[in-house]
């Protein structure tokens, strides 16, 4: 099924998480994934690794989702050291086992180098890689959305600019970086509905778990911490503290942000179900 037709009749919750390194992970991680199985997700996303380096444990991860949860999964796509030639391919691998959606990234630089740099018969932009797929017919294709911009555009208005691209491209759903603001993602549902984009829009939710962690994740994507949000995980005295404080935020977060009228949430687990549940109970 197509996950852009689902969001026309039903509010959704989805899930991401991200191909283990070892077996001993793989078997927790699904695990993880059958706690979440139970509050009936309408998709489960699957990552890439660094430089598109887990595609097959993707695609297999994906394909044993659908098979032990009959789960629909978003399968995650990126141009990253890939030639036209070997994103055809891998195209019609996906096709034949009966995925029909995708998540078109550009994705991210190697670890080691600092720019993007495209392969030489491959793709530059999200755009470039959403037209293509379009050209196979048959997918439904997300895109990534930056409530607060993307770390590589001069400003928020350029990125949306950009954003449009990937919608005219052919993009049907669009989902969101993990924010901690809601006025951001009310600011960026603003500014893109000026832009004529209408497709459906999903705020990406990550819960605070470790104050660390969340740190450099958010360094690294662009996204802000509310000084609210900071001072009050300063004051913890604990992870176990810190955890539920961030609970606590995201829940708050959801309860507005579906209020408000998005149609769905998409979370980014990293592999852990417990946080989820927490929320997932609370609505």
């Amino acid at each position: 099924m197509k996950i852009n037709e689902i969001y026309q009749n039903k509010f959704l919750t989805s899930f991401e998480i991200f191909p283990p390194k070892t077996e001993e992970g793989k078997i927790t991680l699904f695990k993880e994934i059958g706690i979440l199985a139970n509050y009936y997700p309408g998709f489960i996303s699957v990552t890439y690794g660094a430089g598109g380096s887990t595609r097959e444990k993707t695609l297999n991860i994906a394909l044993e989702i659908r098979k032990k949860y009959d789960i629909i999964p978003l399968v995650h796509f990126t141009c990253v050291d890939s030639s036209r030639k070997d994103l055809e391919n891998y195209l019609h691998q996906v096709k034949m086992n009966g995925i029909q959606n995708i998540l078109a990234l550009r994705g991210d630089p190697p670890v080691g180098q600092e720019k993007f740099i495209p392969h030489p018969g491959g793709f530059s932009h999200a755009n470039e890689l959403v037209e293509f797929i379009k050209s196979i017919n048959g997918f439904t294709i997300a895109v990534a959305g930056y409530p607060e911009g993307h770390t590589e555009a001069p400003d928020l208005d350029t990125d949306i600019d950009n954003l449009r691209k990937k919608v005219d491209a052919g993009a049907d759903f669009i989902i969101t970086q993990l924010f901690y603001n809601n006025d951001d993602f009310y600011n960026f549902i603003d500014k893109i509905s000026k832009k004529g984009i209408q497709i459906p829009v999903i705020p990406g939710i990550m819960p605070v778990t470790s104050f660390a962690q969340i740190k450099k994740i958010t360094k690294m994507c662009g996204a802000s911490i509310p000084e609210m949000l900071t001072k009050s995980l300063r004051e913890c005295k604990s992870e176990t503290e810190i955890c539920e404080k961030g609970i606590d935020y995201s829940i708050k977060q959801c309860k507005e942000l579906k209020a408000w009228g998005v149609p769905g949430f998409h979370f980014y687990t990293l592999n852990r179900a417990f946080p989820l549940t927490k929320i997932m109970d609370s609505m």
